[in-house]
């Protein structure tokens, strides 16, 4: 079996979430309805926002933000850039770069509360 390169996220309100990852991503969603959003990387990554009310098996017991999403970033220098931008789009980060066993990374929230951590494996200290 092949590890999955789809990751979903189960959402209270689809078209805010597109709104709050849009700019995050810098690009649209390749797919938009109603109840799922789906965003499409370069590498063919898939990230879906998918409203927690039309999930099937039901999802009313997963508690909101219970889950995070790792991006993984080349250098520092674009770590830094895409902290400064999420700043001023006024994205919740709740940690400030840190630098951490695995290398350097911020962490964010997104509206429904799924921790978003940013990282590079450079530390600051090899830059």
């Amino acid at each position: 079996m092949d590890l999955s390169n789809f990751t979903i996220l189960y959402v209270d309100n689809v078209q805010r979430s597109v709104d709050f990852y849009r700019p995050l991503f810098d690009r649209e969603p390749v797919e938009l309805t109603e109840g799922f959003a789906l965003f499409v990387s370069e590498t063919g990554a898939k990230f879906g926002l998918w409203a927690r009310e039309d999930v099937l098996p039901k999802a009313n017991d997963v508690p909101a933000g219970s889950m995070e999403v790792a991006l993984t970033l080349d250098n520092l220098i674009t770590l830094q850039i895409n902290y400064i931008k999420w700043r001023e789009l006024g994205v919740d980060i709740i940690q400030e770069p840190t630098e951490m066993d695995f290398g350097t990374t911020f962490t964010a929230l997104d509206p429904d509360g799924h921790r978003l951590r940013v990282y590079t494996p450079e530390k600051a200290n090899n830059a």
